[in-house]
């Protein structure tokens, strides 16, 4: 695939199932996300995979961060939390290592991490694969972060789910780059 076709016609799919990217697949992902920029060289983040048996496993930290936040929180909705990792073959959790550094603000690094994980986002439409990236309460869950294991210092940017799209891939909406550019003139 082109390289301007793919990032012209990339598109999220939600509807994701069997087969799970391969191993081969996964190294262009994450090569891809190696190439995000960032300034300072800090490569300010890194990537868990959750894949198998460990997606119910995220599912059950799931509810229990729900409950945590919720002891009063219904049936259904813990229910809902533990399949929220279920909807995909793999998952990517896309983790900030924000580092202090004299140069290289926090925001940077956070935009570092974000770029990353756009990148895996991209790897995987330019290899027929599907993907949704999602951030939602889990992501920003101080429960959620200790039960992966993340340091003090690092940040869930989101949870990139990915597998074989199911359906067909909806066409992205056109958009008019002259909507969005404007020239300063000083």
């Amino acid at each position: 695939m082109e390289a301007l076709d793919a990032l012209h016609n990339r598109v999220s799919h939600a509807r994701l199932g069997e087969p799970a990217p391969s191993a081969e697949q996964l190294d262009g992902l994450f090569r891809a996300a190696l190439r995000a920029p960032d300034h300072g060289q800090l490569r300010p983040w890194r990537f868990l995979t959750v894949e198998g048996d460990a997606r119910a496993r995220l599912g059950e930290l799931f509810a229990r961060a729900l409950q945590a936040q919720q002891p009063d929180a219904a049936p259904e909705a813990l229910d809902k939390a533990r399949a929220m990792p279920l909807r995909a073959p793999t998952l990517v959790v896309a983790v900030a290592r924000l580092q202090e550094h004299p140069k290289v603000p926090e925001i940077e690094q956070w935009l570092a991490a974000g770029c990353a994980a756009y990148g895996i986002i991209e790897a995987a439409y330019a290899q027929g694969l599907g993907a949704m990236w999602r951030t939602g309460a889990m992501a920003f869950d101080p429960f959620v972060r200790e039960g992966l294991g993340l340091a003090a210092n690092e940040r869930i940017v989101g949870f990139i789910y990915l597998g074989t799209p199911i359906g067909e891939l909806r066409r992205p909406t056109p958009l008019d780059p002259a909507a969005f550019v404007s020239a300063w003139q000083g």
